[in-house]
């Protein structure tokens, strides 16, 4: 593995370590894939749900990096360090909201399914 790529686990992984949110958006990766698969969605429905999940966690990462200059480069509290934050924070809301549309879109066909799986767990 080159040293580039060395650092890029890296990254990822002190994102996972650190970030509540990144765990979050993994957690619903690992959820979407296995959905995809017991569900046999189409190869453009997988790769929609896919992409989709690689958005919002590379948003997330952006985030993370984002809110990681702000605070090396403005310890203290100003309202221009917030504004960057809030707003990269915002990405990832935006693109979490057009991936659930996307995953609604996709499952909606599959409703009763799921109903019918739930009913059966509980």
């Amino acid at each position: 593995m080159t040293e580039s790529f060395r650092h890029a686990f890296d990254g990822l992984r002190s994102a996972i370590r650190t970030e509540r949110n990144m765990k979050v958006h993994l957690v619903m990766t690992i959820l979407v894939t296995v959905c995809a698969v017991i569900f046999d969605l189409t190869v453009t429905e997988k790769a929609a749900v896919f992409i989709c999940c690689g958005l919002v966690i590379g948003a997330e990462l952006f985030n993370t990096a984002i809110e990681t200059v702000v605070d090396i480069c403005s310890p203290q509290y100003s309202e221009d360090a917030k504004k960057t934050k809030d707003t990269a924070a915002a990405a990832v809301l935006a693109v979490s909201i057009i991936s659930a549309v996307v995953g609604i879109i996709v499952f909606f066909p599959y409703t009763k399914v799921i109903i019918d799986f739930i009913r059966q767990l509980v």
